[in-house]
């Protein structure tokens, strides 16, 4: 296994909210991040290690990052995909918009803007740092491990 880079690492997890939304993560307080089946999404969550940090995108008509989570189990395997157990650290007190992210520098050589079918995606920590700066998010989350 090769070293970690740093002390925590951070991921964007896309849902479709009619289907699970960031208010239903919130009401049940933990749930089992699963439905995930591409490759490179798979090797993600295989990736994810307890207290990563995750950033939630709503797909569909809003299009936005909406909230944060943080990764509470090591990665495991259902039906023969790696899932993982999340649960919410909060809202952002405002919503990030695609269009926002596409228009910044740190995200343009992103697999958000690269693959943009692609529904766990890492980040980087100037990814996150932005992504936490836009949505008056907590910066201390950039240090935690």
């Amino acid at each position: 296994m090769e070293p970690r880079e740093s002390l925590v690492r951070f991921f964007l997890l896309k849902t479709e909210p009619s289907e699970y939304s960031f208010d239903d993560l919130l009401r049940e307080g933990l749930t089992k991040w699963d439905g995930v089946k591409n490759p490179l999404a798979q090797k993600h969550i295989g990736s994810m290690e307890v207290n990563d940090v995750c950033f939630i995108y709503h797909t569909g008509n809003e299009k936005s990052i909406v909230g944060i989570a943080k990764v509470k189990s090591s990665p495991y395997c259902v039906d023969g995909f790696w899932v993982v157990d999340i649960s919410p650290e909060g809202r952002f007190k405002k919503n990030i918009p695609l269009k926002e992210l596409k228009s910044r520098e740190e995200f343009r050589e992103s697999l958000l803007v690269r693959m943009p079918r692609l529904s766990v995606i890492a980040l980087t920590k100037e990814q996150a740092r932005l992504v936490l700066l836009l949505g008056d998010g907590d910066l201390s989350l950039l240090n935690e491990g």
